[in-house]
């Protein structure tokens, strides 16, 4: 089928500074802490003795400790510390606790943060290679996703991560973006016409919306609750798991199932905090960070599945079936507006790779 440690450690006092700039570029961040408890004190590098260092990595995200994000980096926490004897321990730090996305990827930059799992959506001011990912409609399904991401394409995508001092381990996922508003269902580009929908601050997805006649509006996800609630902005678009754990239900009437955008996130750590690690503590990083990645999947879709049903019995009236064809008619200038940035043939053979 085919279709288209040299660990510098965080301060307490980072820690809040950070946590008061959130700039959550996700789309799915909640008030809330760390949930392992910590103090702050996250980050340290703990000597046991020179044959067995131990090594306290810090991964933060913008999403609620009720994500797939969570449950996904819980398990990967445990797998980690059981595999490396305890040798590597992996502190969890939710709802944008360390900062934003954006915030955090220049943490690990200058070596200040260890490791985050981050949407792409800041990923262009660091390495816009990556964002070809956002193209809207560019895979069909969650299978051609992966296969993509989990072979020679997403393995070089990846690499483009170093030269800006980062180390991509794997990647995971949100899941497939949909449409969500209060004043009539959408079933074709044409009822997007005239709407304000809040985006990620994020170009390709902002250009698609444009394209089919829609108002994109970048705000803070904070903020996005009420400004639903108070008809600031007509719907907002998201995967199911982030509109069902933000209740969207209580503020939104309408959801369609548009799958417009498939979101992955990225699972990275510094690199200068990578290079300091002996090697076989690399090697299960690595390894146990794709493990992770595949769990976290399934978690996702068992969310979606779930939740669907969930958001219809809280009122929402939902249209499954799509026709998406229109939909991907409408969007093609983005196509032919960022050819050049990501390169035909890139582009092509993401499309039609077989899965």
């Amino acid at each position: 089928m085919k279709k288209a440690l040299m660990i510098s450690g965080i301060s307490a006092m980072a820690v809040a500074l950070a946590a008061c700039g959130n700039d959550d570029n996700n789309g799915e961040a909640n008030a809330g802490g760390d949930n392992n408890g910590n103090n702050g004190n996250n980050g340290s590098n703990e000597a046991s003795g020179d044959d067995g260092e131990t090594y306290t990595l810090s991964i933060g995200h913008t999403l609620a400790e009720a994500s797939h994000y969570q449950e996904g980096l819980e398990e990967f926490k445990e797998i980690v510390e059981e595999r490396s004897d305890g040798r590597l321990q992996i502190d969890i730090f939710a709802d944008g606790a360390l900062g934003g996305e954006r915030e955090m990827i220049e943490s690990l930059q200058m070596g200040d943060q260890e490791m985050v799992l981050t949407s792409t959506g800041p990923m262009s001011g660091f390495a816009e290679e990556v964002t070809v990912v956002d193209l809207p409609f560019l895979f069909e399904n969650h299978d051609h996703a992966h296969t993509v991401l989990d072979g020679d394409i997403g393995q070089g995508l990846l690499d483009e991560l170093e030269p800006h001092d980062l180390h991509g381990l794997a990647w995971w996922e949100n899941g497939f973006r949909h449409v969500t508003n209060n004043n009539h269902p959408v079933e074709g580009p044409e009822d997007i016409d005239g709407l304000s929908l809040r985006t990620m601050e994020n170009d390709i997805h902002m250009a698609a919306f444009e394209e089919m006649g829609g108002d994109p509006t970048p705000m803070s996800f904070t903020e996005l609750f009420t400004s639903l609630q108070q008809g600031v902005v007509d719907g907002q678009e998201n995967p199911i798991p982030v509109i069902h754990s933000s209740r969207f239900y209580e503020v939104q009437d309408h959801l369609s199932l548009t799958n417009h955008v498939y979101n992955p996130s990225i699972m990275m750590i510094s690199q200068e905090v990578y290079d300091e690690l002996p090697e076989d503590l690399q090697e299960i990083l690595r390894e146990e960070a794709q493990a992770g990645a595949e769990n976290e999947r399934e978690i996702v879709q068992r969310m979606e599945e779930e939740f669907i049903g969930d958001l219809e019995d809280e009122g929402m009236e939902v249209v499954q079936d799509v026709d998406l064809d229109p939909f991907i008619d409408a969007v093609q200038p983005v196509y032919e507006e960022y050819e050049d940035t990501f390169g035909a043939d890139l582009i092509e053979e993401i499309q039609n790779y077989d899965y």
